[in-house]
């Protein structure tokens, strides 16, 4: 049988109330009476039953994590900023794969729930009204991490995608280059695609470049969209002499078709990559990238959601990390 506050109580000889005092930190106990507690906890091996402190405080300390794809570099250096957050303010978090299908998502979100977390931190591509129903139905509060809804209903942690592909793009255009090509993200995906192809459009507007339909791929995300949509670009009468890709997988793919081909990275065509995991250092040459902050989207998501969770004072509920340009060698470090 697992040993219960009652046993610890008999132990040191004090109140169950007492035990309950020292187990919680209260710091409302004389020194003797803890280190007789403490002893005798460690002597009988007790364990906390987590689920009763929770009926009892009608709070669990635990957070639900909802993402889209648990083996991405990109989520999980999300996931490893929520975590650590998440410790030091004493949260425990389970973390969930939705395989990005809506069906899954609300599962889940239901089923965490039901498990009674405290908050919920939500990572997915498209915000839809069926997630929105079943996460503003709830008390519970939640957060979107890397994400946002299209009104801003929900607390959200994120950066602004248009402006981080109009610079990218505006970039090449700076060092000369009026064929960019690009390749982005699902059309479906208000910010990772749609949002990045529109920073893209407007950057050759304001620089009087004509949009050529020909220059714009509709990738997926991974590596093979990159490479195969980069070859179609390359089989072009015209083709571009630069290529900006939605994520960082897709860039590296444009920079392998290119060597394929036999032309040269940088020399021949420029790449530009987004997100800047941990891949863009591994390439060769290393892939220049517009850096979004996943683990600080991850740490300032989690941190917001304490806020919600404990009560706190919140300013912003849709919050706008800064992003930036790592340049690196798919770029001419001359013009850099």
């Amino acid at each position: 049988m697992p040993v219960t506050i009652y046993d610890v109580a008999r132990e040191a000889g004090v109140s169950m109330a007492t035990v309950s005092r020292v187990v919680n930190g209260n710091p409302n106990v004389k020194p003797m009476t803890r280190k007789k507690v403490l002893g005798a906890i460690e002597r009988l091996g007790y364990r906390p039953n987590a689920v009763a402190r929770g009926l009892a405080s009608k709070k669990t300390t635990t957070v639900g994590v909802i993402i889209p794809d648990i083996s991405s570099l990109f989520f999980s250096e999300l996931a490893r900023g929520i975590e650590d957050i998440a410790t030091m303010y004493k949260y425990n978090i389970i973390l969930c794969n939705s395989d990005q299908r809506l069906e899954k998502e609300l599962q889940l979100i239901n089923t965490l729930l039901e498990k009674q977390v405290d908050g919920l931190l939500f990572m997915g591509a498209e915000i839809k009204e069926d997630h929105l129903q079943a996460l503003t139905s709830t008390q519970v509060p939640t957060v979107l991490a890397a994400t946002r809804d299209a009104d801003n209903k929900l607390p959200s942690v994120t950066i602004d995608h248009f402006q981080a592909a109009y610079d990218a793009t505006q970039a090449l255009i700076q060092r000369g280059h009026k064929r960019i090509g690009m390749i982005t993200g699902p059309m479906s995906d208000p910010l990772g695609g749609l949002m990045r192809y529109e920073g893209y459009k407007q950057a050759l507007t304001d620089a009087g470049i004509k949009l050529e339909e020909e220059l714009v791929a509709h990738g997926n995300l991974f590596y093979e969209s990159g490479l195969s949509h980069t070859k179609e670009f390359l089989n072009l009468q015209q083709p571009p002499t630069a290529i900006f890709a939605a994520n960082d997988e897709m860039a590296i793919g444009a920079i392998h078709a290119v060597q394929d081909s036999g032309l040269h990275v940088p020399n021949d065509v420029e790449v530009i990559g987004h997100d800047n995991i941990r891949l863009t250092e591994m390439v060769r040459p290393r892939l220049t990238s517009v850096v979004q902050p996943m683990y600080d989207i991850g740490a300032v998501a989690m941190r917001l959601l304490t806020k919600y969770m404990n009560n706190e004072h919140v300013e912003e509920h849709v919050v706008l990390l800064p992003h930036r340009i790592e340049y690196r060698e798919s770029t001419k470090p001359d013009q850099a």
